[in-house]
């Protein structure tokens, strides 16, 4: 079970299994650490992506799906790679988003509802039957270059009044954001693996990834 007196990391990777098989042994294995099997990931490497990251990851892999229908048949093909955690977008039709934390919960899984693009997250979670594991605050990749588009953090508040749920903090998550996201209430920040040409922000690859965790552990703690 997560603790919500503890915080955690969670490190995305957004690109092909030769990047994850190069960088993952790196990481160093701890109960604080998730590792992502990003959508965009999922969509080049498929099923035997997330299983090849559940065979080598002592731990709890998460499969961004970002579903939006089919809720329950794309939580069993992730459960059976070996993911333990799974996202749908709260901007789902209400039964997609009942059904897929139904199926989680069956299966022992973390749901996560991902708020990109959802202006009132809270109005979403009003409808639910039942609430998420983890609510995502997220400012999406496309977003990071648009001039004072930040994470809303204003939402963390509103949730935690209504819910007793995990808030997870992903988009453009360096050093300095992640003691922002913590500052302002998250369990979880989620930092991308990226590469030097990326414009994006997160843990490059061409930097010491293992020492950047620890600094990330350090920063959350």
């Amino acid at each position: 079970m997560l603790d919500n007196n503890k915080r955690y990391l969670q490190l995305a990777f957004n690109y092909t299994l030769d990047q994850v098989s190069k960088i993952l042994p790196y990481i160093p294995q701890n109960n604080r650490i998730f590792i992502e099997a990003g959508t965009p990931f999922i969509k080049i490497e498929g099923l035997r992506g997330i299983s090849y990251i559940a065979k080598n990851w002592n731990g709890i892999v998460v499969a961004d799906l970002k579903t939006l229908d089919g809720a329950v048949s794309e939580v069993n093909y992730v459960y059976n790679a070996g993911a333990r955690a799974a996202t749908v977008l709260g901007n789902a039709p209400t039964e997609t988003l009942n059904l897929f934390i139904d199926r989680c919960r069956k299966l022992r899984m973390y749901s996560m509802i991902d708020m990109l693009g959802v202006e009132r997250p809270l109005k979403v979670m009003l409808k639910l039957k039942k609430p998420p594991d983890i609510v995502v605050i997220h400012r999406g990749r496309d977003e990071e270059g648009t001039r004072g588009k930040m994470i809303k953090y204003k939402h963390i508040n509103k949730i935690r009044g209504k819910y007793d749920v995990l808030i997870s903090a992903a988009g453009g998550i360096d050093l300095r954001e992640a003691r922002s996201a913590i500052f302002n209430g998250a369990n979880i920040v989620v930092a991308n693996i990226v590469s030097p040409s990326d414009p994006w922000t997160g843990i490059r690859t061409d930097t010491d990834v293992k020492k950047m965790a620890v600094e990330f552990l350090k920063t959350i703690k």
